[in-house]
């Protein structure tokens, strides 16, 4: 029998659901009014708690995590709003790095689902989906709960996202900027910038990460037009990596106002330039009055958790595990596995979503790959292995074929000597099969 939860979590999926198909590319698919429309029949919970809005491609759930463990080390009371999910779907929602339980969850849907099927059955502006729905709730549990903040990472895009209802942010975060999602936000990184800075309001404060030239002059045309304030990294704020050892780095970013010295359970070079941004907007925010210490930012930054991004699930052998869905993340990735880790081969567990470019993600592994296993999560967008073989492939790499993670990961185990490497990535989802499948089998770092 279906419990409470499961109903709530069935109702939920039921609207349309873009992260598990295709999505539309007419612009006009994406409208605000609709989940406009249904905060205002909630009274505006998207408008009581002080905001912190992150978008980017790269980089801005780690940006998202990191900022919002500095300010409830500071004392603050801070909603975390973050997609997708790894495991479950209270992932997604969080209030001083607590999830909201089972039972929270279906309260909230009951006492939302008035409203909701008030705006479905007028459907003004079209019906609701999934996201629109998650992000009400998200607004409204974070209300229920006194949030004094809410860091808000946008889930697609941004101009046209559902989380840029939210009016003024209290400063914005803009990480790294390249190409995905080409369908709905632009072919050209300008295109993509431009979607991007839509969170961007008049009279805001935007701190943004390293970018390429066109971008950068995206974004200082945007803030331009709407009189706000431009902070980059790699401008007015700087970062000095120092050393890692045991799965956490050290590293020294000089802000505006002060300099840190920063350790991080996350490994990654481009970490830097996310703990960067994010120390750029908690600067802004202690320049605005709140209580935002330089000893809440340092113990806060040791203190976060972000797992699935270059996560090591074990040492012998070695079994990393990275959420790289890009060709851009897949060049990061590569360059960390030379940078952190030793290992005599690399046995690649890789597997994605049917609307990435493989072709490019591919070529940025095969190289560094001696063995590959293709494999499937269970997301209905994933790509098929014979496609994901295929294209290894071209590169001189006979992929082994897996139809679930599940057996992808104790096949590469099998396959590994003490001193291997076996890399899982391609797709959150199939880092997420692989860390459940590690806890399963006992695997232990």
């Amino acid at each position: 029998m279906d419990t409470p939860y499961q109903k709530a979590l069935d109702y939920i999926y039921s609207f349309i659901d873009y992260e598990r198909q295709a999505r539309p590319r007419e612009p006009a698919r994406y409208d605000l009014r609709r989940v406009s429309e249904l905060l205002a029949r909630l009274g505006d919970p998207h408008l009581a708690a002080r905001t912190v809005h992150i978008a980017g491609t790269k980089g801005k759930g780690s940006v998202s995590a990191m900022t919002a463990s500095a300010l409830t080390t500071a004392g603050c009371r801070t909603g975390l709003f973050t997609s997708p999910h790894l495991h479950f779907y209270n992932e997604r929602m969080r209030v001083d790095n607590k999830l909201i339980t089972d039972d929270e969850l279906v309260e909230l849907v009951e006492r939302l689902k008035p409203e909701i099927e008030a705006v479905n059955a007028r459907a003004t502006y079209g019906r609701l989906t999934t996201f629109e729905v998650t992000t009400a709730l998200g607004f409204e549990f974070f209300r229920s709960k006194g949030c004094d903040f809410q860091v808000v990472e946008v889930g697609l895009g941004g101009r046209l996202d559902a989380t840029n209802v939210v009016q003024p942010p209290e400063v914005c975060v803009i990480t790294s900027i390249n190409f995905d999602h080409m369908e709905v936000l632009g072919d050209t990184l300008p295109k993509i910038a431009a979607e991007k800075a839509g969170i961007i309001k008049p009279g805001s404060t935007v701190v943004t990460s390293p970018q390429v030239d066109e971008v950068n002059e995206v974004f200082e045309q945007v803030c331009a037009a709407n009189n706000a304030t431009l902070i980059r990294v790699g401008r007015d704020i700087t970062y000095q990596y120092l050393g890692s050892e045991a799965g956490r780095q050290s590293f020294r970013v000089t802000g505006r106002m002060d300099c840190y010295d920063l350790t991080v359970p996350l490994l990654g070079r481009y970490q830097l330039e996310n703990a960067a941004a994010s120390v750029g907007a908690l600067e802004v925010l202690a320049e605005k009055g709140f209580r935002v210490s330089k000893e809440s930012i340092v113990e806060g930054f040791a203190r976060v958790q972000w797992p699935g991004r270059l996560q090591i699930l074990s040492h012998k052998p070695l079994v990393v595990v990275d959420g790289a869905h890009n060709p851009y993340s897949c060049s990061k990735l590569r360059e960390a596995l030379g940078q952190y880790f030793k290992f005599d081969r690399c046995i690649l567990v890789f597997g994605t979503s049917s609307d990435k470019d493989i072709g490019e993600m591919v070529a940025e592994l095969a190289n560094v790959s001696d063995l590959v296993i293709a494999t499937h999560s269970i997301h209905p967008r994933a790509m098929s292995t014979a496609r994901v073989a295929a294209e290894f492939k071209k590169y001189g790499r006979d992929a082994l074929a897996t139809e679930d993670i599940s057996e992808a990961l104790p096949l590469a185990l099998s396959m590994a000597g003490p001193q291997d490497l076996v890399c899982v990535t391609g797709s959150l989802f199939v880092v997420a099969g692989a860390i459940e499948q590690a806890r399963l089998i006992g695997l232990r770092e």
